[in-house]
């Protein structure tokens, strides 16, 4: 492994761990689109302040940008706030407009000046180390290393002086305020965030792997835990490894690199999707299949409850009368006695004492609805757990 791709690597995972602070925060306040609405509307910014310093390394390419980009928050909500239109399409009409604006700028008046719309979009890693920073005519490394170095040393600054206020003003807006906090202050200061950090990513990896890295490493950790701290830590984590293996699967198939960490995000969501223990489909389909189960169960012992007639509570009745397959029918039978809440004796079944019990319980609950909570009573009569 040489310089360049030690250099291409720490460039990718120092902006995952940039994204993905600010990203886990729109996430959890519902704001995930704001970002690519911030990614694109900016390109106005860069191209104002290009005209203004005709440098392309100019900081006032970021100043410009970062502005535009709390522009473009302020008058998406200001849209929103008018009640005619949601969030999304308040979104959808400002920053096609923005970046439209920033198109027919550089179409316009600057053709001849390497500021197009496909290096926007689409970045390129793998020139990142070849534009180096020379200070006093020794080289310390990639421009965009130290920009997004830097960018990552003031948003994990700020992280941990306004994290007790990030916190209040994500989850409650109306405490923070009682509190003394300024919901208002915390959000557009997030945006200022979100704003310089997609813009300090621009150069080296575009506007497209950018609203990846802020939004898919924190779904998927949403999918996994509900502590923020936790979910900081996993959407880093999410972040890093996807930049790394994504740069490997690129050089392996010779493809691009923010397409491939791109890629390999979608894959990480996608697992993450699927096998989560708590809200991955999986686990939700298993719920249902339980709760389902336990619905026809609480069926069956109430009717066994109510009918004291033999055939009324033969094995056959199951199949002629409540109209249930075979299959759902021995399901139901072999929880209820994994749980011992039937006994069967010449083909009639019989309710247990503690089947009984559960029964009486169950009826308490449908009728008074009260404090008693059906998964105490799964919890109390080990239901599932044999």
């Amino acid at each position: 492994m040489n310089n360049a791709q030690l250099e291409i690597q720490l460039i990718a995972s120092l902006v995952a761990i940039a994204c993905a602070i600010p990203g886990t925060f729109l996430v959890l306040r519902k704001m995930a689109m704001i970002s690519d609405a911030i990614s694109h509307s900016i390109l106005p910014g860069i191209v104002i302040g290009f005209f203004i310093s005709h440098d392309l390394n100019s900081p006032l390419l970021i100043l410009f940008a970062a502005l535009t980009g709390i522009i473009t928050v302020v008058i998406v909500e200001y849209i929103q706030k008018t009640g005619l239109v949601k969030e999304d399409t308040a979104i959808g009409l400002v920053f096609p407009i923005l970046f439209s604006i920033g198109v027919i700028l550089i179409a316009k008046n600057a053709n001849d000046v390497h500021i197009d719309t496909d290096a926007v979009l689409l970045g390129e890693l793998a020139f990142a180390p070849f534009d180096r920073l020379i200070v006093g005519g020794t080289d310390i490394g990639p421009k965009s290393l130290w920009i997004i170095g830097t960018i990552l040393l003031v948003t994990v600054t700020l992280l941990i002086t306004f994290f007790k206020e990030l916190k209040l003003s994500t989850f409650d807006k109306g405490l923070a305020a009682s509190l003394g906090f300024s919901p208002a202050i915390i959000h557009y200061g997030l945006m200022s965030v979100s704003s310089v950090t997609t813009v300090g990513a621009f150069d080296a990896v575009g506007a497209i792997l950018v609203v990846a890295l802020m939004i898919a490493p924190a779904a998927a950790a949403y999918l996994l835990t509900t502590d923020l701290k936790k979910m900081l830590a996993l959407a880093i984590g999410f972040g890093v490894l996807s930049a790394v293996l994504g740069y490997w699967v690129a050089h392996l198939l010779d493809a691009s690199i923010a397409g491939s960490i791109t890629t390999v995000l979608g894959l990480v969501f996608l697992m993450v999707y699927l096998f989560a223990p708590s809200k991955g489909i999986i686990a939700v389909m298993y719920r249902e299949k339980q709760q389902r189960t336990e619905v026809s169960l609480l069926t069956f012992l109430l009717h066994l409850k109510n009918h004291d007639d033999l055939s009324e509570r033969h094995v056959k009745h199951l199949n002629e009368h409540i109209n249930w397959q075979k299959v759902r029918s021995k399901t139901v039978l072999d929880l209820a006695q994994k749980n011992n809440m039937i006994v069967i004796k010449d083909n009639i079944v019989s309710l247990t004492e503690k089947g009984d019990a559960f029964t009486s319980k169950a009826i308490d609950y449908i009728i008074t609805n009260e404090d008693a909570q059906i998964e105490d009573m799964k919890d109390d009569f080990f239901l599932f757990r044999g």
